[in-house]
């Protein structure tokens, strides 16, 4: 296992090789991904770093914080996280690779990784090879993340029949009204007009009901990147009569698969319900202009997701612990009782 701190806020070249294309089905194994968020989403006083698992069969991208703990490089924003293996990795190598990092964990400070998916291809292998070194590997709960795999050939049409009767009658009602009294835009390329786009989205961030981000130039940054790789969809409603934006929200496409990253409505237009409107319209030009296979929701159990797509999948985090270390220890323990208590 060797560890290769990052003095720079972006990956080495030679990652490269672990990395897919914006267009290969994972927008987070991406550089757009990795790249923008150590440029616009780190901590101040973390320090970022890469772990090359075995014989550099796997790159894992990580950060350690003030404190000195390794964690993944996950931030408020990643929807998914994992080891990136080379192309050739099968089951065996990638649990060499997780016997390697068990063994550099030996006698050090627990370390925390977050957003994976449960059923993430090797993962198991990956994870088996720590507790193989004699690290506990003790699993829990992250967040839930909702998501449609999409029939083929079923069109708008057949997307729009699966949902419950009363979105379907919203969605209807509201496509009516905002087709009236609102102007739809989709934008995904770089230029004027896209800058005016990402403006507009955080005049509506700013007015809605979300809090402040906790890294402003994240959004901005992520969405002019997408825009340069050809895997953004920006979409906005304007008020028809002073252009004034009332919903925007983004998605990032890549491999057939659409993640929603990002909504948001003006809370004093929420009677015309123009969010459900925008995501309506954005679903349906996703689904007949971009063919795409899946829907994603994102991070959270937001009730109004279950309306929009069907199924619900759980990400998890890992917590790696050496049980000779004293933190490590106490962190076996602490959640050996979580356990007894059926937290």
């Amino acid at each position: 296992m060797r560890m290769v701190a990052l003095p720079r806020r972006r990956l080495p070249d030679w990652c490269d090789r672990f990395l897919l294309p914006p267009t290969g089905g994972d927008i987070f194994a991406t550089r757009l991904w990795y790249d923008t968020t150590l440029a616009h989403a780190m901590h101040p006083g973390a320090e970022a770093l890469v772990g090359l698992c075995g014989a550099e069969v796997a790159l894992l991208p990580l950060q350690r914080g003030p404190r000195g703990g390794l964690r993944s490089l996950t931030t408020p924003y990643s929807l998914s996280w994992r080891p990136l293996p080379t192309l050739l990795a099968g089951p065996s190598a990638l649990e060499a690779a997780g016997a390697s990092l068990g063994a550099w964990l030996r006698l050090r400070a627990p370390a925390r990784l977050e957003a994976l998916a449960e059923d993430a291809p090797g993962l198991d292998a990956w994870l088996d090879g720590i507790a193989r070194a004699g690290i506990a590997v003790q699993r829990y709960r992250h967040f839930g993340n909702w998501h449609e795999p999409l029939e083929a050939g079923a069109g708008w049409a057949g997307y729009l029949a699966a949902r419950p009767p009363a979105l379907r009658s919203t969605i209807r009602r509201k496509l009516d009204r905002a087709r009236r009294d609102l102007r739809f835009e989709m934008l995904h390329v770089p230029g004027a007009e896209l800058e005016a786009g990402i403006a507009g989205y955080l005049d509506v961030h700013a007015r809605s009901w979300k809090p402040a981000e906790p890294f402003p130039a994240f959004d901005p940054a992520l969405m002019r990147a997408a825009a340069a790789a050809g895997v953004l969809r920006l979409g906005l409603l304007r008020d028809a009569m002073d252009g004034k934006p009332v919903a925007a929200q983004y998605w990032l496409l890549s491999g057939g698969r659409a993640w929603l990253l990002k909504l948001a409505h003006v809370e004093t237009s929420r009677a015309a319900s123009p969010g459900t409107a925008l995501t309506a319209m954005m679903i349906r030009h996703l689904i007949e202009e971009e063919a795409v296979q899946s829907l994603d929701f994102g991070r959270g159990d937001d009730p109004y997701k279950s309306l929009w797509v069907a199924s619900r999948r759980q990400r998890i985090g890992v917590v790696l612990a050496h049980p000779w270390h004293p933190l490590g220890m106490l962190e076996v323990a602490r959640r050996r009782v979580a356990g007894w208590l059926g937290r």
